[in-house]
């Protein structure tokens, strides 16, 4: 399914699962259609965090313009509304130079917060019960104030993981600030007017094969240096309670590094915790309407035919676009 307004500047979508191909397959579609990339990752934004978010490298990015990452210091917050900002700014500058936008990662909300121009700023200020969740998280525990958003919000506590506490109280703080569920806000904005149009692409595979991809790749950070890398962070004064340090793989080796876990134990909970992220974001992308599912096993398990599948799709659909009247981008 895609959406055909062709008097509106085109925007390409590459989602999917983590370690399901993405960065590899994006990199080459950009350069067939004199694309720039803009990382739809939440990690990936801070710099001297590469291992552990399996940032792309200068080298892997074959002179694609990547935008959104290596721009904050890890002590810097990030968080829905700012990527919503840069990555506004992002593809406006990409259109201004005549490339196409190619917005790629597996944060489903980011990506979402981008196509529907949600707005964030719907309440006022909540400093005070922000603080007070904050006390009752330190006092009741993480899994306390879950159920509680399972009473007050169970779609969103479905959708959102125990330990991610920072999401957590902010749903909970969303409900007590405006009598709202933060999920009935997020399904209306969903359903605001996109000032783009789009193709909106989920690449993904078996699941079992997606979980062994997992589990070598984590296996791959541990030998390129994951460990050391959170150690030389710590070392620079960077502290577990950073949402920087919140990303997968970073949280778990700091509680090795401060005794609460084995080396062992660290990796495979950072397995087991990346398994179940990348069925989360599956679930995520399942609710977009537009979105358009890329199935390996459907192109024989060849990289090669699904990217000259997305070619011919982007380029057809860019053609028409031409062909309606706009100026092509390719």
């Amino acid at each position: 399914m895609e959406n055909q307004d062709f008097r509106k500047k085109p925007l390409i979508i590459l989602a999917g699962p983590t370690a399901v191909g993405k960065t590899g397959l994006s990199v080459q579609l950009a350069k067939r259609l004199n694309g720039e990339i803009i990382s739809a990752d939440s990690m990936q934004v801070y710099r001297g965090m590469d291992i552990g978010t399996a940032k792309i490298t200068r080298e892997e990015m074959e002179g694609v313009r990547h935008h959104l990452i290596d721009v904050l210091d890890p002590r810097e917050a990030f968080n829905v509304f700012t990527f919503q900002q840069m990555a506004r700014e992002a593809v406006l500058r990409t259109h201004e130079a005549g490339h196409v936008p190619i917005v790629v990662g597996g944060t489903g909300f980011y990506i979402q917060s981008l196509l529907y121009d949600i707005d964030f700023d719907v309440r006022a200020d909540s400093r005070g019960i922000r603080g007070e969740l904050q006390k009752e998280l330190e006092e009741k525990g993480a899994a306390a104030m879950h159920e509680e958003l399972s009473r007050i919000d169970p779609e969103s506590a479905l959708a959102i993981h125990p330990n991610n506490t920072k999401r957590v109280l902010r749903a909970i703080e969303f409900y007590r600030t405006t009598g709202k569920k933060i999920s009935q806000h997020n399904a209306e904005q969903q359903r605001r007017e996109t000032p783009y149009r789009f193709r909106y692409f989920v690449l993904t595979m078996e699941r079992q094969a997606l979980y062994r991809r997992i589990d070598l790749r984590v296996d791959q950070m541990v030998a390129d240096g994951l460990f050391e890398e959170v150690k030389r962070l710590r070392d620079e004064g960077l502290s577990s309670d950073l949402v920087s340090m919140q990303g997968l793989g970073y949280r778990q080796v700091f509680d090795y590094l401060e005794g609460a876990a084995t080396r062992e134990e660290a990796v495979q909970r950072i397995k087991l915790e990346t398994r179940h992220f990348a069925k989360r974001q599956i679930t995520w992308f399942k609710r977009e309407p537009y979105a358009e599912w890329v199935r390996l096993e459907d192109f024989g398990g060849s990289r090669r035919k699904v990217l000259a599948y997305l070619t011919e799709e982007c380029l057809r659909w860019l053609g028409r676009a031409a062909d309606a009247g706009e100026q092509p981008l390719v």
